[in-house]
């Protein structure tokens, strides 16, 4: 008795988990609502007030649980066993033909409201979760399993075919006539067919009675998946807002379904399970097999530990077992597995739901699979395209309806309804091959692609591409693994289009393709899924290898068809780097302040810059390291892998090492650890895999290039220890070092002020645009101002007083001597920078009188303040800068005021030119009025050249005598006093300048139309001037044959003299001195009156010795060849005695010294004619 009563004590003071008074109310109503009696034979009686009942259950769930955020009253339903004693029993009791009775449609209605918010998957965060729900959650999953697997059970009440039925009414009226009342009724259906299908159990079976089959093979005996199919076909024009709810059915009911064996027949599939088990027995055969070579015996089973000495003194490692006596490897192997590294793991950002998970392989029985296949096959046919054309709208809108976790479902089920789809059309053509029907496989063939047109549209891959870039940028694994799935499905059904025979599929294919490849960021965006791999799982790995294979692929074999491929890479515009760079606080940002409005609305069109595609420059842009860990991640899976995923991995590797000739990535020692192991083993690939060959292959001749490239690079041997960086690749590949050049930085553009102000407001406006963000720049320019001017005050001071010392017999000019310069200084680095990188200071500078030395883009030229400036002056310029400091004018104008930031541009190059030029004319005297720039030049069409020297020297003459004239007549040069001849020479400008506006150049002057009488004048005297021309040439050449005998007759004289003196010889032509227009034509240099030059030209090699070999046949072709080009009418005969120097003496009228009778005139290979101008300045002495 006693212990009876402290076992009631200590219930009583333990705590319940539920509030007693809320218990003893849901107990009460679950127990009014009714229950089975005696009298009606064990069946199911409804309580008198039962739909009351049902109506004040759904209260206390909506405002105690919902609104209290607790699952009180959900824990206490469960463990009244509400759903499986009442619900299910009220509904199951329905009969079919009573349709008529409403009372009883209400109560079954009010049931699915009871049962809906029952099943509702629970899904909270970490950070939302209470004490109660930790409490209520685990006891009211394994209720929610038990309510599926009692609505699963009970076929013989068909409780779904009931809910169908109950929602038959609604559906059937237009969706225009539909009440809000209709359309929750309709939700509520779905709603509950979603639940169920969610709810699972982990580590069930699919034999289990909540597996994916038995939901399968219930939605298909009671009518779920053919009412799924009638609103998804009337998707958009009998529902609207229901296209949600059904993508979240379908999303659970197929994830995770292999597509290659639902489309499989019984007899594949049998066959299929006995391949599978005969690689499992295989697999485990050869793990038995070496495992056996150290496998203990019963001989061996003594206990052993040895040590294994290390490189570092006194520190030694235990390896327990005796395979470690036997093997030097197995020892070290043995160590290596005793070594552990608790790498810290940080908490994932991307929680992804149990719910969510779509790379869990589910399994099917057979029925199941037969039964979803047919569904599948009929979605495809007449639901696909209206159910995702409806969700893709309400995505792009953002309706209220659209959550975030639809997005990643939508883009999952276009992967695999897009791959079922794939592997229906190959079972098809295969079946037909068989039956010898090639011409209903046509027929399907063509028909195909229209039944998934929906998802192959340019606003599908917008919307797409927006999506996985978003979730890239926000590192949503799970989406980017979605979008993944869904972009790989989409390039192989574009693949599949462009290989049809139908040249419609063709051309659609290949507009898609070119869509795809235009744009770069879909290129960069691939690369960045590849590298973004770190611990995201097999799932995502997966997937991401499989993109970028197969992007690859087809980019390749598009690029070879289009040779001219374009690609559209995208730029920002000016204003965006502008604002970023404001932003930061860079003064790289002040250089375009007073760009023109013009000029930033062109830079803002020019976004996209279209550039020629080089695909082996992109495909080396996969063969990084990052992209490379990624595919070796994946390859560590090798034991997991199928036939095809190893492919796809092998065929990386290779276009890696062979085809981009970038194998030294792969040489690294885990790399060739880890192909070791695929090939030798432990653990290695099964000999009889049909890729075993290649990945021998492949790493046979890595290890082949690995020890060449040993030899070349010793360095190598360290490197392998170690990534590589694109520095050492280039290194270990060349032997050099790559040379880069860095670029100069560029000088900001030079500001001035708008406007004519003066000085002083210009400063100002200098002052103001520095003011809001740079006043300690203002406080340095005038700490400068003032200590220059404290300098430069105590230098004047000290040269006054050197000035009084001097005597004054003295020239002062001589004692005077200007001020140094004073180098300013940066106070810091930073300042330093914005020396040169800030406009806005050097234009404040530039105002102050500071100058700059040096070239425009010289980081660290001197600025200096020049000696012209007194110290009253800086003094000046530093109380004007206090001034505008201390209240600054940020406004300029009366009427419409213009900030001061405005008030500043550009200064043009042009003008900066013209200003140059106008300092270096400065001291010439002459105010330009504006009409010097329409002169023509001096000396004007009548002037054929420059002055000849005779005709310069004569002019030379005439001034000085007419000079020395005027000189004498005014009583010599002193009599000429500083305004006279200021007076003279201004006279002289003016006439000279009046004179060369009457000139009409001829370079400006042009014919209205032709002169038939000119042109024959013109064309008889060219025929008179080569006439003459020919006849000089002849002299010559007589002269030359004479002249050869004299030359003859003193070799003989001088042989004393030694060749070096008759080396020393000018070989010279003398100029001809008459004055005939022909000898302006003459393109042989031989000199004209108009060019006072001498020209020396040789024919061949010029030699100091006196025996000159006889010309060869080659020389005396190009003396001929001159001669041909000098005048058509001259006749060439061939010499084999004429030496390769031509003597020639001067034509007629030419005069030629005496004392220059033993110079040799020859003939010399002509060089590049130059002309040099002889300048005389007419008022020069």
């Amino acid at each position: 008795m006693h212990r009876e009563q402290a076992l009631e004590m200590e219930l009583e003071e333990t705590p319940t988990p539920v509030d007693p008074e809320v218990r003893a109310y849901v107990y009460s109503l679950v127990s009014a609502l009714g229950g089975t009696g005696t009298d009606e034979d064990g069946r199911y009686v409804l309580g008198d007030d039962a739909l009351a009942c049902l109506k004040d259950l759904k209260r206390w769930l909506k405002f105690y649980d919902e609104k209290a955020n607790r699952l009180d009253v959900a824990r206490c339903l469960a463990e009244a066993n509400l759903v499986e004693g009442d619900l299910l029993e009220i509904l199951g009791a329905w009969p079919e033909g009573a349709t008529e009775n409403k009372v009883r449609g209400k109560i079954a209605l009010a049931c699915l409201e009871l049962l809906v918010p029952l099943t509702w998957p629970i899904e909270k965060n970490d950070t939302q979760l209470t004490i109660n729900h930790h409490r209520h959650i685990p006891y009211i999953q394994l209720a929610q399993a038990s309510y599926k697997r009692a609505m699963l059970e009970s076929q013989s009440k068909t409780v779904l075919r009931t809910a169908v039925r109950i929602g038959l009414p609604s559906i059937a009226i237009p969706m225009g006539e539909r009440t809000a009342r209709d359309e929750g009724i309709i939700k509520i259906i779905l709603y509950l067919f979603r639940n169920i299908s969610i709810i699972c159990t982990a580590g069930e079976s699919k034999e289990s009675p909540t597996s994916r089959s038995a939901t399968t093979e219930a939605f298909h005996h009671q009518d779920v998946l053919a009412l799924v199919l009638t609103i998804c076909s009337n998707m958009g024009e009998d529902f609207n807002t229901q296209d949600v709810v059904i993508l979240e059915v379908l999303f659970h009911l197929l994830k995770g379904v292999d597509v290659e064996k639902l489309f499989m027949d019984e007899y594949q599939l049998k066959k299929n399970g006995s391949n599978e088990l005969g690689a499992l027995l295989a697999k485990e055969k050869n793990m038995h097999r070496s495992y056996a070579k150290h496998a203990p015996s019963r001989h061996n089973r003594f206990g052993t530990m040895i040590w294994v000495k290390r490189d570092e003194p006194g520190r030694v490692s235990t390896v327990s077992g005796q395979y470690g006596l036997t093997d030097q490897q197995q020892t070290f192997s043995k160590m290596d597995q005793s070594k552990k590294w608790n790498k810290p793991k940080q908490r994932s950002r991307d929680i992804e739901k149990a719910n969510d998970r779509f790379d869990v392989p589910v399994s099917l029985t057979s029925n199941a699979t037969t039964h979803l296949r047919l569904f599948v096959e009929e979605f495809l046919d007449s639901s696909f395209n209206p159910l995702f054309n409806h969700i893709r709208r309400a995505i792009e809108r953002e309706a209220d309806r659209v959550l975030e976790c639809h997005g990643p479902q939508f883009f999952y089920l276009i992967s695999w309804f897009l791959e079922a789809e794939r592997v229906r059309r190959r079972k098809k053509q295969e079946a037909e091959k068989k039956r010898k029907n090639n011409k209903i496989a046509e027929i399907f063939e063509a028909d195909s692609f229209s039944l998934i047109a929906s998802v192959l549209t340019q606003e599908t891959f917008v919307l797409l591409n927006r999506f996985m870039q978003d979730r890239l940028d926000m590192k949503v694994w799970h989406d980017v693994n979605a979008g993944t799935r869904c972009f790989t499905q989409i390039l192989l059904i574009i693949q599949e289009m462009a290989d049809s025979p139908l040249e419609e599929d063709q051309e659609i294919a290949e507009n898609i393709q070119n869509r795809i490849f235009y744009e770069e960021t879909t290129h960069d965006r691939i690369l960045a899924i590849l590298r973004g791999y770190k611990d995201q799982g097999f799932g995502y790995l997966d997937s991401c290898t499989e993109l970028s294979h197969v992007f690859l692929r087809m980019l390749e074999r598009y690029s070879r068809e289009k040779v001219d491929l374009q690609v559209r890479s995208k730029r920002r515009a000016r204003k965006k780097k502008k604002a970023a760079a404001v932003q930061r606080g860079d003064a790289d940002a002040n250089d375009d302040v007073a760009v023109s409005e013009v000029e930033d609305v062109a830079e803002a069109e020019r976004v996209s810059k279209e550039r020629k595609f080089d695909f082996n420059r992109f495909a080396l842009k996969f063969a990084t390291q990052a992209c490379i860990d990624t595919y070796i991640k994946f390859t560590k899976f090798y034991n997991d892998l199928n036939t095809e995923q190893l492919k796809r991995a092998h065929r990386f590797f290779y276009r890696v090492a062979f085809k981009q000739e970038i194998s030294v990535m792969l040489f690294r020692v885990d790399y060739f650890l880890l192909f070791n192991h695929m090939i030798k083993g432990p653990d290695p690939l099964d000999r009889a895999s049909p890729v075993y060959g290649e990945w021998e292959e492949l790493v046979r001749q890595l290890i082949k290039r690995m020890t060449k490239k040993m030899k070349e690079r010793p360095e190598l041997a360290v490197e392998m220890l170690f990534s590589k960086i694109p520095s050492t690749v280039f290194f270990l590949e060349h032997g050099y070092e790559k040379q880069t050049i860095s670029s100069r930085p560029r000088a900001p553009a030079t500001l001035e002020v708008k406007g004519a102000m003066a000085k002083e407001e210009q400063i100002s406006v200098a002052v103001a645009v520095l003011h809001e963000q740079q006043l300690d720049a203002i406080d340095w320019v005038m700490k400068i101002l003032s200590t220059a001017a404290s300098e430069r005050q105590c230098w004047e001071t000290a040269a006054a007083a050197k000035r009084a010392e001097h005597d004054s017999s003295i020239d002062h000019a001589e004692s005077d001597s200007k001020a140094p310069s004073i180098i300013v200084n940066p106070d810091s680095e930073e300042r330093r920078i914005a020396i040169f990188k800030d406009a806005k200071l050097r234009l404040l500078m530039t105002l102050s009188g500071f100058e700059r030395l040096g070239i425009d883009d010289e980081p660290n030229a001197t600025w200096i303040i020049p000696s012209a400036l007194s110290a009253r002056q800086l003094h000046e310029t530093q109380e004007v800068i206090q001034k505008y400091r201390d209240n600054p004018i940020m406004e300029y104008g009366e009427d419409e005021p213009i900030h001061a930031d405005e008030m500043l541009r550009r200064k043009s190059t042009a003008s900066a030119r013209r200003a140059e030029y106008d300092d270096e004319s400065e001291g010439d005297g002459i105010v330009s009025d504006g009409d010097d720039d329409f002169l023509f030049p001096a000396g004007g069409p009548t002037r054929t050249g420059p002055l000849t020297a005779a005709a310069a020297l004569e002019q030379l003459k005439k001034k000085r005598r007419k000079r020395r004239t005027s000189t004498a007549s005014d009583g010599g040069v002193g009599a000429l006093d500083d305004e006279t001849l200021e007076r003279r020479w201004k006279a002289r400008e003016a006439a000279d300048l009046e004179k060369r506006k009457k000139i009409k150049s001829a370079e400006y002057v042009f014919d209205s139309e032709d002169d038939a009488e000119a042109d024959r004048i013109f064309f008889e005297s060219e025929e008179s001037r080569r006439e003459r021309q020919a006849k000089r040439v002849m002299e010559v050449l007589r002269a030359g044959m004479v002249d050869r005998k004299k030359k003859e007759k003193r070799k003989s004289d001088d042989k004393d003299d030694g060749p070096k003196q008759r080396s020393k010889k000018k070989q010279r032509i003398v100029e001809s001195k008459s004055g005939t227009e022909g000898d302006e034509d003459l393109q042989f240099p031989v000199g004209s009156s108009s060019s006072p030059r001498i020209q020396e030209l040789e024919l061949g090699s010029q030699s100091g010795e006196e025996d000159t070999p006889p010309s060869t046949p080659h020389e005396v072709v190009a003396q001929e060849k001159i001669l041909r080009d000098i005048s058509p009418n001259i006749r060439t005969t061939e010499d084999d005695g004429a030496s390769n120097k031509i003597p020639i003496q001067a034509a007629a009228g030419g005069e030629v010294d005496d004392e220059d009778d033993g110079d040799e005139l020859v003939l010399l290979p002509s060089r590049r004619r130059q002309r040099v101008a002889l300048m005389f300045e007419s008022d020069s002495e």
